[in-house]
Protein backbone atom coordinates (compact mmCIF):
# COMPACT_ATOMS: atom_id res chain seq x y z
CA UNK A 1 0.00 0.00 0.00
CA UNK A 2 2.71 3.00 -0.07
CA UNK A 3 2.78 3.05 -3.43
CA UNK A 4 -0.46 4.63 -2.85
CA UNK A 5 0.55 7.28 -0.29
CA UNK A 6 1.58 9.49 -3.32
CA UNK A 7 -2.19 9.65 -3.67
CA UNK A 8 -2.57 11.65 -0.25
CA UNK A 9 -2.18 14.97 -2.10
CA UNK A 10 -5.07 14.76 -4.32
CA UNK A 11 -7.37 13.68 -1.39
CA UNK A 12 -6.20 16.39 0.32
CA UNK A 13 -7.02 18.66 -2.61
CA UNK A 14 -10.89 17.06 -2.22
CA UNK A 15 -11.00 16.70 1.44
CA UNK A 16 -14.78 18.19 1.64
CA UNK A 17 -15.60 15.66 -0.85
CA UNK A 18 -14.33 13.13 0.63
CA UNK A 19 -15.65 13.93 4.30
CA UNK A 20 -19.07 14.24 3.02
CA UNK A 21 -18.67 11.00 1.26
CA UNK A 22 -18.13 9.64 4.61
CA UNK A 23 -20.83 11.34 6.64
CA UNK A 24 -23.52 9.87 4.03
CA UNK A 25 -21.68 6.08 4.20
CA UNK A 26 -22.30 6.56 7.83
CA UNK A 27 -26.03 7.81 7.82
CA UNK A 28 -26.86 5.32 5.08
CA UNK A 29 -25.76 2.28 7.17
CA UNK A 30 -27.64 4.00 9.93
CA UNK A 31 -30.59 4.03 8.29
CA UNK A 32 -30.29 0.66 6.37
CA UNK A 33 -29.34 -1.06 10.29
CA UNK A 34 -33.12 0.26 11.50
CA UNK A 35 -34.41 -2.07 9.01
CA UNK A 36 -34.21 -5.33 10.23
CA UNK A 37 -34.99 -3.89 13.54
CA UNK A 38 -38.59 -2.31 12.32
CA UNK A 39 -39.00 -6.09 10.77
CA UNK A 40 -38.50 -7.72 14.30
CA UNK A 41 -41.10 -5.16 16.06
CA UNK A 42 -43.52 -5.58 13.20
CA UNK A 43 -43.28 -9.51 13.45
CA UNK A 44 -43.21 -9.74 17.17
CA UNK A 45 -46.36 -8.01 17.17
CA UNK A 46 -47.85 -10.06 14.97
CA UNK A 47 -47.18 -13.14 16.55
CA UNK A 48 -48.15 -11.34 20.29
CA UNK A 49 -51.44 -10.65 18.46
CA UNK A 50 -52.08 -14.19 16.96
CA UNK A 51 -51.40 -15.65 20.64
CA UNK A 52 -53.57 -12.71 22.23
CA UNK A 53 -56.22 -12.43 19.14
CA UNK A 54 -59.04 -13.81 21.99
CA UNK A 55 -58.40 -11.47 24.56
CA UNK A 56 -57.46 -7.91 22.56
CA UNK A 57 -59.83 -6.88 20.24
CA UNK A 58 -57.52 -4.19 18.82
CA UNK A 59 -56.99 -4.35 15.23
CA UNK A 60 -53.76 -5.58 14.11
CA UNK A 61 -53.88 -3.71 10.35
CA UNK A 62 -53.07 -0.03 11.63
CA UNK A 63 -49.78 -1.65 13.62
CA UNK A 64 -48.68 -3.52 10.15
CA UNK A 65 -49.42 -0.73 8.05
CA UNK A 66 -47.60 1.63 10.65
CA UNK A 67 -44.45 -0.75 10.29
CA UNK A 68 -45.10 -1.29 6.93
CA UNK A 69 -44.33 3.06 6.27
CA UNK A 70 -41.92 3.00 8.83
CA UNK A 71 -39.61 0.61 6.85
CA UNK A 72 -40.08 2.44 3.25
CA UNK A 73 -39.42 5.64 4.88
CA UNK A 74 -36.45 4.04 5.89
CA UNK A 75 -35.27 2.50 2.69
CA UNK A 76 -36.01 5.92 0.78
CA UNK A 77 -33.85 8.22 3.09
CA UNK A 78 -31.13 5.39 3.03
CA UNK A 79 -31.74 5.43 -1.02
CA UNK A 80 -31.18 9.30 -0.52
CA UNK A 81 -28.05 8.99 1.47
CA UNK A 82 -26.60 6.05 -0.85
CA UNK A 83 -27.08 8.72 -3.80
CA UNK A 84 -24.97 11.39 -2.04
CA UNK A 85 -22.57 8.93 -1.23
CA UNK A 86 -21.85 8.01 -4.93
CA UNK A 87 -22.20 11.54 -5.95
CA UNK A 88 -19.43 12.24 -3.74
CA UNK A 89 -17.21 9.80 -3.56
CA UNK A 90 -17.56 9.11 -7.22
CA UNK A 91 -17.38 12.87 -8.42
CA UNK A 92 -14.52 12.69 -5.83
CA UNK A 93 -12.46 10.01 -7.97
CA UNK A 94 -12.98 11.64 -11.24
CA UNK A 95 -11.58 14.65 -10.40
CA UNK A 96 -8.34 12.80 -8.95
CA UNK A 97 -8.18 10.97 -11.90
CA UNK A 98 -7.98 14.50 -14.20
CA UNK A 99 -5.57 15.59 -12.23
CA UNK A 100 -3.51 12.85 -12.29
CA UNK A 101 -3.59 12.31 -15.62
CA UNK A 102 -2.60 15.83 -16.42
CA UNK A 103 0.11 15.79 -13.95
CA UNK A 104 1.45 12.64 -15.72
CA UNK A 105 1.01 14.73 -19.33
CA UNK A 106 3.00 17.29 -17.87
CA UNK A 107 5.67 15.57 -16.31
CA UNK A 108 6.47 13.81 -19.41
CA UNK A 109 6.71 16.77 -21.07
CA UNK A 110 9.28 18.19 -18.47
CA UNK A 111 11.41 14.86 -19.42
CA UNK A 112 14.36 14.98 -21.78
CA UNK A 113 15.12 13.53 -24.88
CA UNK A 114 17.19 10.66 -22.90
CA UNK A 115 14.12 9.38 -21.05
CA UNK A 116 12.18 8.79 -24.34
CA UNK A 117 15.79 7.10 -26.17
CA UNK A 118 14.96 4.62 -22.91
CA UNK A 119 11.08 4.09 -22.90
CA UNK A 120 8.57 3.24 -25.45
CA UNK A 121 5.73 4.83 -26.20
CA UNK A 122 3.57 2.59 -25.68
CA UNK A 123 4.34 2.34 -22.35
CA UNK A 124 4.44 5.29 -21.75
CA UNK A 125 0.60 5.80 -22.85
CA UNK A 126 -0.56 2.44 -20.96
CA UNK A 127 0.92 4.46 -17.51
CA UNK A 128 -1.08 7.40 -19.03
CA UNK A 129 -4.36 5.81 -19.63
CA UNK A 130 -4.75 2.53 -18.28
CA UNK A 131 -3.08 2.45 -15.47
CA UNK A 132 -4.43 6.03 -14.38
CA UNK A 133 -8.22 4.23 -15.04
CA UNK A 134 -7.12 1.42 -12.49
CA UNK A 135 -5.79 4.30 -9.50
CA UNK A 136 -9.18 5.74 -9.99
CA UNK A 137 -11.15 2.57 -9.29
CA UNK A 138 -9.69 2.15 -6.43
CA UNK A 139 -10.27 6.34 -5.03
CA UNK A 140 -13.68 5.66 -6.37
CA UNK A 141 -15.88 1.95 -6.26
CA UNK A 142 -12.84 0.21 -4.31
CA UNK A 143 -12.96 3.12 -1.70
CA UNK A 144 -16.24 3.32 -1.17
CA UNK A 145 -17.46 -0.17 -0.95
CA UNK A 146 -14.29 -0.97 1.17
CA UNK A 147 -15.61 1.87 4.34
CA UNK A 148 -18.92 0.98 3.59
CA UNK A 149 -17.69 -2.60 4.12
CA UNK A 150 -16.10 -1.73 7.67
CA UNK A 151 -19.32 0.90 8.71
CA UNK A 152 -21.70 -2.10 8.55
CA UNK A 153 -19.86 -4.83 9.87
CA UNK A 154 -18.95 -2.92 13.02
CA UNK A 155 -22.82 -1.77 12.90
CA UNK A 156 -24.49 -5.16 12.24
CA UNK A 157 -21.71 -7.33 14.51
CA UNK A 158 -22.88 -4.65 17.46
CA UNK A 159 -26.21 -5.06 16.90
CA UNK A 160 -25.98 -8.91 16.83
CA UNK A 161 -23.99 -9.35 20.12
CA UNK A 162 -26.83 -6.42 21.59
CA UNK A 163 -29.95 -9.25 20.77
CA UNK A 164 -27.53 -12.35 21.72
CA UNK A 165 -23.97 -12.89 21.98
CA UNK A 166 -24.40 -17.17 21.44
CA UNK A 167 -26.02 -16.16 18.15
CA UNK A 168 -24.19 -13.78 16.75
CA UNK A 169 -20.71 -16.11 17.36
CA UNK A 170 -22.07 -18.65 15.56
CA UNK A 171 -23.75 -16.47 12.47
CA UNK A 172 -20.03 -14.86 11.88
CA UNK A 173 -18.03 -18.24 12.69
CA UNK A 174 -17.58 -18.55 8.73
CA UNK A 175 -16.16 -14.92 8.34
CA UNK A 176 -12.47 -16.12 9.89
CA UNK A 177 -12.40 -18.43 6.70
CA UNK A 178 -13.04 -15.73 4.60
CA UNK A 179 -10.51 -13.38 5.87
CA UNK A 180 -7.76 -16.03 5.61
CA UNK A 181 -8.60 -17.10 1.93
CA UNK A 182 -8.97 -13.09 0.96
CA UNK A 183 -5.36 -12.56 2.12
CA UNK A 184 -4.14 -16.11 0.02
CA UNK A 185 -5.86 -14.89 -2.79
CA UNK A 186 -4.56 -11.45 -2.90
CA UNK A 187 -1.14 -13.03 -3.34
CA UNK A 188 -2.05 -14.59 -6.60
CA UNK A 189 -4.54 -11.66 -7.61
CA UNK A 190 -1.55 -8.84 -7.31
CA UNK A 191 1.19 -11.24 -8.62
CA UNK A 192 -1.16 -11.93 -11.90
CA UNK A 193 -2.16 -8.43 -11.95
CA UNK A 194 1.19 -7.45 -12.57
CA UNK A 195 1.92 -9.54 -15.44
CA UNK A 196 -1.13 -8.49 -16.75
CA UNK A 197 -0.15 -4.74 -16.87
CA UNK A 198 3.42 -5.38 -18.16
CA UNK A 199 2.06 -7.52 -20.94
CA UNK A 200 -0.93 -4.68 -22.23
CA UNK A 201 1.90 -2.07 -22.26
CA UNK A 202 3.67 -4.35 -24.58
CA UNK A 203 0.16 -4.71 -26.91
CA UNK A 204 -0.33 -0.98 -26.65
CA UNK A 205 3.46 -0.14 -27.91
CA UNK A 206 3.22 -3.14 -30.64
CA UNK A 207 0.19 -1.35 -31.85
CA UNK A 208 1.31 2.18 -31.87
CA UNK A 209 4.42 1.00 -33.89
CA UNK A 210 2.40 -0.49 -36.29
CA UNK A 211 0.22 2.20 -37.23
CA UNK A 212 3.01 4.64 -37.19
CA UNK A 213 4.87 2.38 -39.68
CA UNK A 214 2.24 0.95 -41.53
CA UNK A 215 3.69 2.30 -45.14
CA UNK A 216 6.80 0.69 -44.51
CA UNK A 217 5.48 -3.12 -43.41
CA UNK A 218 3.18 -2.74 -46.37
CA UNK A 219 6.15 -1.63 -48.78
CA UNK A 220 7.42 -5.00 -47.67
CA UNK A 221 5.11 -7.00 -47.80
CA UNK A 222 5.57 -7.70 -43.96
CA UNK A 223 1.64 -7.77 -43.12
CA UNK A 224 0.74 -11.58 -42.48
CA UNK A 225 4.46 -11.76 -40.13
CA UNK A 226 3.23 -8.46 -38.21
CA UNK A 227 -0.30 -9.89 -37.79
CA UNK A 228 1.47 -13.42 -35.83
CA UNK A 229 3.71 -11.24 -33.74
CA UNK A 230 0.50 -9.55 -32.24
CA UNK A 231 -1.51 -12.53 -32.54
CA UNK A 232 1.26 -14.24 -29.97
CA UNK A 233 1.47 -11.10 -27.76
CA UNK A 234 -2.13 -11.06 -27.51
CA UNK A 235 -2.58 -14.70 -27.11
CA UNK A 236 -0.10 -14.40 -24.16
CA UNK A 237 -2.27 -11.79 -22.34
CA UNK A 238 -5.37 -13.38 -23.06
CA UNK A 239 -3.37 -16.77 -21.03
CA UNK A 240 -2.88 -14.34 -18.63
CA UNK A 241 -5.96 -12.65 -17.95
CA UNK A 242 -8.08 -16.07 -18.07
CA UNK A 243 -6.02 -16.88 -15.27
CA UNK A 244 -6.62 -14.51 -13.29
CA UNK A 245 -10.45 -15.00 -14.30
CA UNK A 246 -10.08 -18.73 -13.02
CA UNK A 247 -8.81 -17.17 -9.49
CA UNK A 248 -11.79 -14.89 -9.04
CA UNK A 249 -14.42 -17.58 -10.89
CA UNK A 250 -13.08 -19.83 -7.93
CA UNK A 251 -13.24 -17.41 -4.86
CA UNK A 252 -16.45 -15.30 -5.69
CA UNK A 253 -18.50 -18.43 -5.54
CA UNK A 254 -16.92 -19.54 -2.52
CA UNK A 255 -17.35 -16.25 -0.71
CA UNK A 256 -21.17 -16.68 -1.79
CA UNK A 257 -21.10 -20.27 -0.28
CA UNK A 258 -20.17 -18.84 3.22
CA UNK A 259 -22.52 -16.38 3.14
CA UNK A 260 -25.57 -18.97 2.59
CA UNK A 261 -23.96 -21.50 5.28
CA UNK A 262 -24.16 -18.02 7.75
CA UNK A 263 -27.80 -18.12 6.91
CA UNK A 264 -28.46 -21.57 7.37
CA UNK A 265 -26.47 -21.01 10.71
CA UNK A 266 -29.05 -18.72 12.02
CA UNK A 267 -32.04 -20.39 11.68
CA UNK A 268 -30.72 -24.09 13.04
CA UNK A 269 -29.33 -22.44 16.18
CA UNK A 270 -31.96 -19.34 16.31
CA UNK A 271 -34.51 -22.13 16.36
CA UNK A 272 -32.78 -23.68 19.27
CA UNK A 273 -32.66 -20.39 20.99
CA UNK A 274 -36.40 -19.38 20.36
CA UNK A 275 -37.44 -23.21 21.86
CA UNK A 276 -35.30 -22.27 24.83
CA UNK A 277 -37.11 -18.98 25.41
CA UNK A 278 -34.04 -17.01 24.83
CA UNK A 279 -34.80 -14.69 22.12
CA UNK A 280 -38.06 -14.11 19.71
CA UNK A 281 -39.06 -15.46 16.11
CA UNK A 282 -38.42 -11.55 15.34
CA UNK A 283 -35.47 -12.00 15.87
CA UNK A 284 -34.23 -14.19 13.70
CA UNK A 285 -35.77 -12.72 11.66
CA UNK A 286 -33.49 -9.71 12.15
CA UNK A 287 -30.40 -11.66 12.38
CA UNK A 288 -31.21 -13.17 8.53
CA UNK A 289 -31.52 -9.58 7.69
CA UNK A 290 -28.39 -8.62 9.27
CA UNK A 291 -26.41 -11.65 7.41
CA UNK A 292 -28.13 -10.85 3.75
CA UNK A 293 -26.92 -7.11 4.40
CA UNK A 294 -23.41 -8.62 4.59
CA UNK A 295 -23.93 -10.61 1.48
CA UNK A 296 -22.87 -7.68 -1.14
CA UNK A 297 -20.42 -6.36 1.16
CA UNK A 298 -18.68 -9.01 1.89
CA UNK A 299 -18.88 -10.69 -1.49
CA UNK A 300 -17.43 -7.50 -3.05
CA UNK A 301 -14.14 -7.67 -0.58
CA UNK A 302 -12.68 -10.26 -2.88
CA UNK A 303 -13.22 -7.37 -5.89
CA UNK A 304 -12.36 -4.14 -3.65
CA UNK A 305 -8.78 -6.72 -2.58
CA UNK A 306 -8.49 -7.29 -6.10
CA UNK A 307 -8.99 -3.45 -7.35
CA UNK A 308 -6.86 -2.57 -4.49
CA UNK A 309 -3.84 -5.03 -5.75
CA UNK A 310 -4.34 -3.55 -9.03
CA UNK A 311 -4.23 -0.13 -8.25
CA UNK A 312 -0.92 -0.44 -5.67
CA UNK A 313 0.92 -2.26 -8.91
CA UNK A 314 -0.84 0.65 -11.31
CA UNK A 315 0.40 3.52 -9.01
CA UNK A 316 3.78 1.99 -8.67
CA UNK A 317 4.39 2.00 -12.35
CA UNK A 318 3.37 5.19 -12.46
CA UNK A 319 5.46 6.57 -9.40
CA UNK A 320 7.85 5.12 -10.94
CA UNK A 321 7.94 7.53 -13.97
CA UNK A 322 7.01 10.41 -12.24
CA UNK A 323 9.96 9.58 -10.12
CA UNK A 324 12.15 10.11 -12.76
CA UNK A 325 13.41 13.99 -13.03
CA UNK A 326 15.04 15.51 -15.83
CA UNK A 327 18.97 16.18 -16.59
CA UNK A 328 17.66 19.67 -18.23
CA UNK A 329 16.68 21.62 -15.42
CA UNK A 330 16.74 25.85 -15.03
CA UNK A 331 20.16 27.12 -12.84
CA UNK A 332 18.83 28.77 -9.68
CA UNK A 333 19.10 31.92 -10.81
CA UNK A 334 18.20 31.87 -14.57
CA UNK A 335 18.47 34.45 -17.16
CA UNK A 336 15.30 35.91 -19.03
CA UNK A 337 16.59 38.94 -21.25
CA UNK A 338 16.69 38.89 -24.75
CA UNK A 339 19.36 36.79 -26.44
CA UNK A 340 21.89 38.49 -29.12
CA UNK A 341 22.85 34.96 -31.33
CA UNK A 342 26.47 34.86 -30.34
CA UNK A 343 27.43 31.25 -29.90
CA UNK A 344 30.69 29.56 -28.55
CA UNK A 345 32.07 26.43 -27.83
CA UNK A 346 34.58 25.52 -25.61
CA UNK A 347 35.85 22.07 -25.54
CA UNK A 348 32.39 20.44 -25.98
CA UNK A 349 32.54 16.80 -25.40
CA UNK A 350 29.22 14.17 -25.33
CA UNK A 351 28.87 10.76 -24.92
CA UNK A 352 25.87 9.24 -24.61
CA UNK A 353 24.90 7.06 -21.79
CA UNK A 354 22.16 4.50 -23.23
CA UNK A 355 25.66 3.40 -25.67
CA UNK A 356 28.88 4.97 -24.42
CA UNK A 357 29.24 6.50 -27.97
CA UNK A 358 31.01 9.86 -27.82
CA UNK A 359 29.06 11.41 -30.76
CA UNK A 360 31.74 14.51 -30.34
CA UNK A 361 34.97 15.24 -28.72
CA UNK A 362 36.89 18.43 -27.48
CA UNK A 363 34.80 20.38 -30.30
CA UNK A 364 36.22 24.27 -30.45
CA UNK A 365 34.13 26.91 -32.51
CA UNK A 366 32.48 30.60 -32.29
CA UNK A 367 29.83 31.85 -34.04
CA UNK A 368 29.43 35.88 -33.96
CA UNK A 369 25.87 37.19 -33.62
CA UNK A 370 23.85 37.51 -37.27
CA UNK A 371 26.46 35.45 -39.10
CA UNK A 372 24.93 32.90 -41.50
CA UNK A 373 26.72 29.61 -40.89
CA UNK A 374 26.88 26.20 -43.55
CA UNK A 375 28.43 23.03 -40.93
CA UNK A 376 28.91 19.88 -43.69
CA UNK A 377 30.08 17.02 -42.80
CA UNK A 378 29.90 12.99 -43.01
CA UNK A 379 26.90 11.05 -41.61
CA UNK A 380 27.73 10.31 -37.91
CA UNK A 381 30.20 12.81 -37.43
CA UNK A 382 28.02 14.44 -34.46
CA UNK A 383 26.06 17.78 -36.87
CA UNK A 384 22.46 16.74 -34.98
CA UNK A 385 24.58 16.68 -31.88
CA UNK A 386 25.28 20.22 -31.93
CA UNK A 387 21.81 21.00 -32.75
CA UNK A 388 20.78 18.80 -29.71
CA UNK A 389 22.75 21.04 -28.19
CA UNK A 390 22.51 24.28 -28.93
CA UNK A 391 18.36 23.76 -28.49
CA UNK A 392 19.22 22.50 -24.74
CA UNK A 393 17.78 18.56 -25.56
CA UNK A 394 21.32 17.30 -24.17
CA UNK A 395 23.81 18.59 -22.54
CA UNK A 396 27.40 18.46 -22.31
CA UNK A 397 29.69 15.78 -20.95
CA UNK A 398 32.27 18.15 -20.54
CA UNK A 399 32.85 21.64 -21.43
CA UNK A 400 31.25 24.88 -22.19
CA UNK A 401 28.35 25.94 -24.49
CA UNK A 402 28.00 30.20 -24.30
CA UNK A 403 25.48 32.08 -25.24
CA UNK A 404 26.65 35.70 -25.62
CA UNK A 405 29.08 34.96 -22.98
CA UNK A 406 26.92 33.35 -20.38
CA UNK A 407 26.90 29.56 -20.16
CA UNK A 408 23.81 28.10 -21.88
CA UNK A 409 23.07 26.56 -18.50
CA UNK A 410 22.27 29.41 -16.77
CA UNK A 411 19.90 30.78 -19.34
CA UNK A 412 16.01 30.47 -18.24
CA UNK A 413 15.48 27.15 -20.52
CA UNK A 414 11.56 28.48 -21.57
CA UNK A 415 12.86 31.65 -22.62
CA UNK A 416 16.08 30.46 -24.34
CA UNK A 417 14.15 27.97 -26.75
CA UNK A 418 11.35 30.83 -26.72
CA UNK A 419 14.19 32.89 -29.17
CA UNK A 420 15.48 29.98 -31.18
CA UNK A 421 13.80 28.81 -34.40
CA UNK A 422 14.49 25.40 -34.50
CA UNK A 423 13.85 22.93 -37.41
CA UNK A 424 14.60 19.33 -36.55
CA UNK A 425 15.94 16.91 -39.25
CA UNK A 426 12.98 13.95 -38.53
CA UNK A 427 10.13 16.66 -39.37
CA UNK A 428 6.82 16.51 -37.64
CA UNK A 429 3.58 17.42 -37.96
CA UNK A 430 0.03 17.19 -36.14
CA UNK A 431 -2.77 16.03 -37.08
CA UNK A 432 -4.06 19.38 -37.66
CA UNK A 433 -4.89 22.26 -40.60
CA UNK A 434 -2.05 23.46 -42.09
CA UNK A 435 -2.61 26.79 -40.47
CA UNK A 436 -2.51 25.49 -36.93
CA UNK A 437 1.00 23.88 -37.67
CA UNK A 438 2.41 27.10 -38.35
CA UNK A 439 0.93 28.61 -35.92
CA UNK A 440 2.19 25.93 -33.44
CA UNK A 441 5.22 27.73 -33.91
CA UNK A 442 4.20 30.72 -31.30
CA UNK A 443 2.01 31.55 -28.28
CA UNK A 444 0.78 34.67 -29.71
CA UNK A 445 -2.22 35.80 -32.48
CA UNK A 446 -1.31 35.87 -35.98
CA UNK A 447 -3.17 37.63 -38.51
CA UNK A 448 -3.94 35.29 -41.75
CA UNK A 449 -1.67 38.11 -43.68
CA UNK A 450 1.01 37.51 -41.36
CA UNK A 451 1.20 33.73 -41.86
CA UNK A 452 0.99 34.35 -45.47
CA UNK A 453 4.11 35.88 -45.15
CA UNK A 454 5.95 33.71 -43.65
CA UNK A 455 4.74 30.96 -45.29
CA UNK A 456 5.97 32.92 -48.35
CA UNK A 457 9.30 33.17 -47.02
CA UNK A 458 9.37 29.43 -46.53
CA UNK A 459 8.38 29.13 -49.95
CA UNK A 460 5.61 26.93 -49.68
CA UNK A 461 2.58 29.58 -49.70
CA UNK A 462 1.57 28.54 -53.34
CA UNK A 463 1.48 25.14 -53.08
CA UNK A 464 -0.78 25.57 -49.81
CA UNK A 465 -3.34 27.51 -52.08
CA UNK A 466 -3.24 24.59 -54.42
CA UNK A 467 -4.97 22.28 -51.05
CA UNK A 468 -8.54 21.65 -51.15
CA UNK A 469 -9.22 23.81 -48.16
CA UNK A 470 -5.80 26.03 -48.52
CA UNK A 471 -4.65 26.91 -45.16
CA UNK A 472 -7.38 25.30 -43.24
CA UNK A 473 -6.37 21.77 -44.99
CA UNK A 474 -6.45 19.30 -42.53
CA UNK A 475 -3.11 17.22 -43.23
CA UNK A 476 -3.29 13.51 -42.05
CA UNK A 477 -0.97 12.09 -38.71
CA UNK A 478 2.60 13.38 -38.86
CA UNK A 479 1.57 14.83 -42.38
CA UNK A 480 1.12 11.78 -43.85
CA UNK A 481 -1.19 13.72 -47.05
CA UNK A 482 1.94 16.33 -47.83
CA UNK A 483 5.18 15.28 -49.97
CA UNK A 484 8.38 14.98 -48.32
CA UNK A 485 9.63 18.64 -49.33
CA UNK A 486 6.34 20.41 -48.21
CA UNK A 487 6.23 18.96 -45.13
CA UNK A 488 9.87 20.58 -44.56
CA UNK A 489 8.64 24.10 -45.73
CA UNK A 490 5.86 24.28 -43.18
CA UNK A 491 8.21 23.00 -40.27
CA UNK A 492 10.39 25.90 -41.69
CA UNK A 493 7.67 28.41 -41.68
CA UNK A 494 6.51 27.45 -38.36
CA UNK A 495 9.86 28.23 -37.04
CA UNK A 496 10.58 31.51 -38.92
CA UNK A 497 6.68 32.77 -37.49
CA UNK A 498 7.93 33.01 -33.81
CA UNK A 499 11.06 35.52 -35.35
CA UNK A 500 13.30 33.76 -33.40
CA UNK A 501 17.11 35.35 -32.50
CA UNK A 502 18.85 32.04 -33.77
CA UNK A 503 17.41 29.87 -37.06
CA UNK A 504 19.01 26.49 -36.60
CA UNK A 505 17.98 24.18 -39.68
CA UNK A 506 18.90 20.78 -39.35
CA UNK A 507 19.05 19.28 -42.68
CA UNK A 508 16.00 20.34 -43.44
CA UNK A 509 16.26 21.20 -46.91
CA UNK A 510 16.79 17.52 -48.49
CA UNK A 511 13.29 16.94 -49.87
CA UNK A 512 13.35 20.28 -51.65
CA UNK A 513 15.59 20.82 -55.05
CA UNK A 514 18.52 23.34 -55.33
CA UNK A 515 16.64 26.56 -57.01
CA UNK A 516 14.10 26.42 -53.65
CA UNK A 517 17.02 25.92 -51.71
CA UNK A 518 18.14 28.80 -53.00
CA UNK A 519 14.94 31.09 -52.79
CA UNK A 520 14.56 29.59 -49.18
CA UNK A 521 18.81 31.19 -47.92
CA UNK A 522 17.53 34.38 -50.12
CA UNK A 523 14.79 34.65 -48.55
CA UNK A 524 16.40 34.07 -44.72
CA UNK A 525 18.92 36.34 -45.72
CA UNK A 526 16.09 39.85 -46.23
CA UNK A 527 14.54 38.12 -42.78
CA UNK A 528 17.31 37.68 -40.44
CA UNK A 529 19.65 40.84 -41.55
CA UNK A 530 20.85 40.62 -37.69
CA UNK A 531 20.16 37.02 -36.85
CA UNK A 532 22.27 34.05 -36.28
CA UNK A 533 21.25 31.29 -38.77
CA UNK A 534 23.20 27.98 -38.84
CA UNK A 535 22.19 25.39 -41.88
CA UNK A 536 23.45 21.72 -40.72
CA UNK A 537 23.52 20.37 -44.42
CA UNK A 538 25.18 17.56 -46.43
CA UNK A 539 24.21 19.65 -49.61
CA UNK A 540 27.46 21.78 -50.76
CA UNK A 541 25.32 23.56 -53.06
CA UNK A 542 25.00 27.78 -52.61
CA UNK A 543 27.99 28.01 -50.13
CA UNK A 544 28.38 31.45 -51.17
CA UNK A 545 25.32 32.37 -49.41
CA UNK A 546 27.08 32.04 -46.38
CA UNK A 547 29.43 34.05 -44.56
CA UNK A 548 31.50 30.92 -43.18
CA UNK A 549 31.27 27.25 -43.98
CA UNK A 550 32.78 24.52 -41.31
CA UNK A 551 33.04 21.26 -42.15
CA UNK A 552 33.25 18.92 -39.48
CA UNK A 553 35.69 15.73 -39.14
CA UNK A 554 36.84 14.20 -36.03
CA UNK A 555 39.31 16.31 -35.20
CA UNK A 556 36.88 19.22 -34.97
CA UNK A 557 36.09 22.09 -37.61
CA UNK A 558 38.22 23.10 -40.50
CA UNK A 559 36.80 26.18 -42.19
CA UNK A 560 36.07 25.75 -45.72
CA UNK A 561 35.02 29.50 -46.35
Amino acid sequence: MKELKSLLKYFNNYKWLLIAGLVCIVLQNIFQIFIPISVRSGLNGVVEYLKNSNKNSAPISSFVIWNVFTIIGLALVRGIFMFLMRQTIIVMSRRIEFDQRNDIYNHYQSLDTKFYKKNRTGDLMARLTEDVSRVRNFIGPALMYAINLIILIFLVVYFMFHVNAELALFTLLPLPVLSLSVYFVNQIINNRSTKIQAQLSTLTTISQETFSGIRVIQSFVQEKSVEQHFKNEAAEYKKLSLSLAKVEAVYFPFVGLLIGLSTIIVIWKGGILVGERKISVGNIAEFVLYVNMLVWPVTSLGWVASIIQRAVVSQKRINEFLNIKSAIINSSEPLTKSINGEIEFKNVSLTYENTGIQAIKNLSFKINAGERIAIIGKNGIGKTTIAQLLTRMLDASEGEILIDGINIKNWDLKSFRSQIGYVPQDVFLFSDTVKSNILFGTDEKKSDEVITKFAKYAAIDNEIKRLQDGYYTVIGERGVTLSGGQKQRISIARALIKEPKILLLDDCLSAVDNTTEAQLMNNFQNLFKDKTVINITHRLAHLDLYDKVLEMNENGFVIKK
